[in-house]
């Protein structure tokens, strides 16, 4: 066993798990889990033992590196220090960042700015702080706990129908365009880059094909976007990194020069989509028995945690496309909320956005965190901003490329396409064409290309560059570009008036159903008397949507659902105060209060859900 003499710090790192700055000992950089133990160090000779293959963990373990650590951190190059001396502890370093990434959200969500980009602006001015934490992210895990969530959560509320009705264009996006931007960026990065074969050219263009529509999408919804548009967007992203992830499985097999012929990769293909669709609709088919049946909301709101974890593990270990699995599972489920109970569609709601904002809020702090780790791996800087500038443009250009015929040409030569679906104004798909940002699967790729492929380092910057490229790029642009094209919803008046008349049919059945439960009842029963009330509570609510219809109420005074809703809401203001003081007065438990203020709670939603 031979000795390596370490600092105190890198002692901690050990203890901790994390990843060694050590250069004299490369054993020890494979150990990654706080579980793990190194042996015992001695501070006063500055030993550590550095026995070869303790506790390694090898990058081409697939499911078993999905439990490793989610955070790797170690500290900037740094003088030797005192045990006794300050250090970094792992759990407040994650727990800083989630609290600093929530508060950047929450100024952003106040002053109405992109949060996504001021994330990422923010972990990159963080990053070039002298002495400042260096945290690095495992991949493997990013993919399992970060974007399985965000896309199960993002499948949720998507709208089934709205994507079957539009499957043509979210397929030549989420397919046709991922496909054509990985092959002109690879067939460009290998002829740009000296020494770079195709295959790993091919690997990069994977890796910076899919984009990440998140804050496409908050900005189409804060400048009220066409729906449809959204729905393009929205389902391209739920398809383009199951897609992107196939085709680096593809072309990583390629530069490992397994000899993978295009019987093979059309194999792999077919494999991911087939095996992952089918997946996603067995359990999402289980899952969705299992609920009717249990009857518990928060049994129900567990069970639906759990799933977008099991169908992505389960399709991976079929070799099935995992993503696509998930997404399936979260559109099924999605489609069949309204069978379940009322409770357990209310705590989904707001389970999963809470966990959007928290997983949205980290993962984009931590790309920029990311600018340390890849500028200290890469080579020769200026030639690599060089090749990253090239890179981007070809990335940013292959999209309009794309879009414009992929919009037009179809209505061209297909005459039913043209009929169903007439072509729409160039603005559209202008707008489609900017909204390239690249976000984690970019970066969570990168960073699990092996050692073994040429030039890993460079593919690694390169992936790290248009990300942050695009996302200032087209993040700070973007806005701008929808205001000059003109392209917003003009559907307000319509959508309001389908509302009302749906609202006006439901409230007759609702009445009709009245009629009949108390068609038997005495006239001076006491169930007459609710009916009534009941009865014009309905008629009250379907008469506020139409109450939208009419001229504003700058011109009119308040209408009578309005009056309603804010005396109502004083009332109830009212009824908590006298709940809280008899609660702190100890006239009643807190339980009791609990229960009331469950029930003001709910009225409330509800009038906040009559107001539009």
């Amino acid at each position: 066993m031979t000795g390596c003499p370490v600092s105190p710090w890198w002692a901690l790192e050990c203890r901790c798990g994390l990843e060694s700055q050590q250069p004299t000992c490369p054993q020890v950089r494979h150990i990654r889990r706080c579980a793990q133990t190194v042996e015992p160090i001695a501070a006063q000779s500055g030993q550590a033992s550095c026995a070869s293959g303790v506790g390694s963990v090898h990058r081409g373990a697939s499911n078993s590196a999905v439990w490793e650590q989610l955070i790797v951190l170690h500290s900037a190059p740094r003088p030797p220090i005192v045990l006794e001396g300050p250090y970094v502890n792992l759990e407040l370093a994650v727990l800083a960042l989630v609290l600093g990434s929530l508060g950047v959200t929450a100024v952003c969500r106040r002053l109405g700015v992109s949060s996504a980009l001021v994330l990422v602006l923010a972990g990159l001015a963080a990053s070039l702080i002298p002495g400042v934490i260096e945290v690095t992210f495992d991949p493997q895990v990013v993919l399992l706990l970060v974007l399985t969530p965000l896309l199960y959560s993002a499948a949720l509320d998507s709208s089934y129908l709205g994507i079957r009705a539009n499957m043509r264009p979210i397929g030549l996006l989420a397919v046709g365009l991922v496909t054509f931007t990985a092959v002109v960026v690879g067939v460009v990065s290998s002829w740009l880059i000296p020494g770079l074969p195709l295959a790993a050219g091919l690997v990069l263009g994977a890796v910076v094909a899919p984009p990440d529509a998140v804050s496409a999408l908050a900005v189409g919804r804060r400048l009220n976007l066409p729906r449809r548009v959204m729905t393009i967007l929205g389902g391209e992203s739920l398809i383009n990194d199951a897609t992107a992830l196939t085709l680096f499985r593809v072309f990583l097999a390629v530069a490992a020069g397994t000899g993978v012929t295009v019987w093979g990769a059309a194999g792999m293909f077919v494999l991911a989509a087939v095996g992952g669709t089918a997946v996603g609709l067995a359990v999402g088919w289980v899952v969705h028995r299992i609920r009717r049946r249990l009857d518990d909301p928060p049994v129900e709101s567990a069970l639906g945690l759990v799933v977008p974890f099991g169908v992505y593990l389960l399709a991976e270990s079929v070799h099935a496309s995992g993503l696509l699995a998930v997404v399936v599972a979260g559109l099924y489920l999605g489609y069949r909320s309204p069978e379940s109970g009322y409770a357990t569609r209310l705590q989904d709601g707001v389970l999963w956005r809470a966990s959007d904002t928290i997983l949205e809020s980290v993962v984009f702090a931590l790309i920029g965190l990311q600018l340390t780790a890849v500028v200290r791996a890469a080579g020769d800087i200026p030639d690599l901003l060089l090749y990253g500038l090239v890179i981007t443009a070809v990335t940013v250009l292959a999209r309009p490329i794309w879009v414009f015929p992929a919009t037009y040409l179809p209505r061209v030569l297909f005459r039913g396409i043209r009929k169903a679906d007439p072509p729409p104004p160039w603005q559209v798909p202008a707008v489609i064409s900017w909204s390239g940002m690249r976000g984690v699967v970019t970066l969570a790729a990168a960073f699990v290309i092996p050692e073994t492929v040429p030039q890993r380092d460079t593919l690694v910057f390169l992936a790290f560059f248009v990300t942050i490229a695009t996302l200032l790029l087209h993040g700070l642009t973007m806005p701008a570009v929808i205001r000059r094209l003109g392209v917003h919803e003009n559907s307000g008046t319509t959508d309001l008036l389908a509302q009302a008349q749906a609202q006006h049919g439901a409230a007759q059945a609702s009445i009709a159903r009245l009629d009949d439960l108390v068609a038997h009842e005495p006239e001076d029963s006491s169930t007459r008397h609710v009916a009534e009330k009941l009865r014009r509570l309905t008629q009250l609510r379907a008469n506020g949507v139409w109450e939208l219809l009419g001229r504003p109420e700058s011109e009119t005074g308040e209408a009578p659902g309005t009056v309603y809703r804010r005396m109502r809401r004083e009332m109830l203001n009212a009824e908590r105060d006298v709940f809280v003081a008899r609660r702190d007065a100890g006239e009643i438990d807190d339980e009791i209060l609990r229960r009331v203020l469950r029930e003001l709670d709910f009225e409330e939603a509800t009038l906040d859900r009559d107001g539009g």
